[in-house]
């Protein structure tokens, strides 16, 4: 894979586990990002780690922020990179969201680190659609919340659910969507929350896209590691997606 090299200008902790990363690369390179892609990023001198697929969460000018959790061996090499360390990055990768599509009222609804890509899009909703759009956020997070107040300028409504109860309703925030109230759904989380949104769609005739969450080596779609099911046969998450109509989708 062909990388590019990026300065990292931030790198913090926002709350337990969850870190904020800000890469800085050229102006040229940002331009051609569109929200929902992703990059597949390694430390410059950490070897032998695969790189790890990570969210576009924000373009501004040259720089791009990353949210990510510190999960496992390479994101715990992530948070260990400092202000001016270098970063390694192939990408944007992926199709990214439909917001042409996007008309009338339109819900946003994420779990966890799914939320990430959803500050880009409503940004590039807005910027394209103005307020001929209405947009609300359902955002589910397990206790503390993050990037409420980086998005809450572009929307119209928030709506957030955690399993504590510590930040609005306690459970699931499936529980806050009244999918017949949009025009079109976004959709980004676990596996599990994504397919009760699409099948809520698929009932009340409301067209719904997915940025599907799964496991990438390559990202280039050479591994066949991220392969989900459509009815149209396998798919590549990382080349064929990661984002897909939910009436496509093969829910089991």
């Amino acid at each position: 894979m062909e990388y590019i090299k990026g300065i990292i200008l931030e790198n913090k902790e926002v709350i337990k586990d969850i870190y904020k990363m800000v890469v800085r690369t050229s102006l040229d390179h940002c331009k051609s990002i569109k929200p929902g892609q992703f990059y597949m990023l390694r430390g410059e001198y950490i070897e032998p780690l695969l790189p790890r697929p990570i969210s576009v969460c924000e373009v501004l000018d040259d720089t791009i922020t990353f949210i990510y959790a510190k999960v496992g061996r390479g994101t715990k090499e992530f948070s260990k990179l400092k202000k001016e360390d270098s970063l390694m990055l192939t990408g944007p990768l992926g199709n990214g969201f439909n917001i042409e599509d996007a008309e009338g009222r339109v819900g946003i609804v994420a779990g966890g680190i799914g939320t990430a890509p959803m500050l880009e899009l409503v940004k590039k909703i807005r910027e394209s659609k103005g307020q001929k759009v209405e947009i609300d956020i359902h955002f589910g997070f397990r206790d503390d919340y993050y990037l409420i107040d980086e998005i809450k300028g572009y929307v119209d409504n928030i709506y957030i659910s955690t399993d504590t109860g510590k930040h609005g309703h306690k459970g699931f925030v499936t529980d806050l969507l009244k999918v017949s109230d949009y025009n079109l759904i976004y959709c980004c989380g676990p596996e599990p929350m994504m397919n009760k949104v699409v099948l809520k769609a698929r009932e009340n005739n409301v067209k719904v896209y997915v940025s599907t969450e799964k496991h990438m080596a390559c990202g280039v779609g050479a591994c066949l590691v991220c392969t989900c099911k459509t009815k149209n046969g396998n798919k590549r998450s990382c080349k064929d997606g990661p984002v897909f109509n939910g009436e496509d989708l093969v829910i089991e």
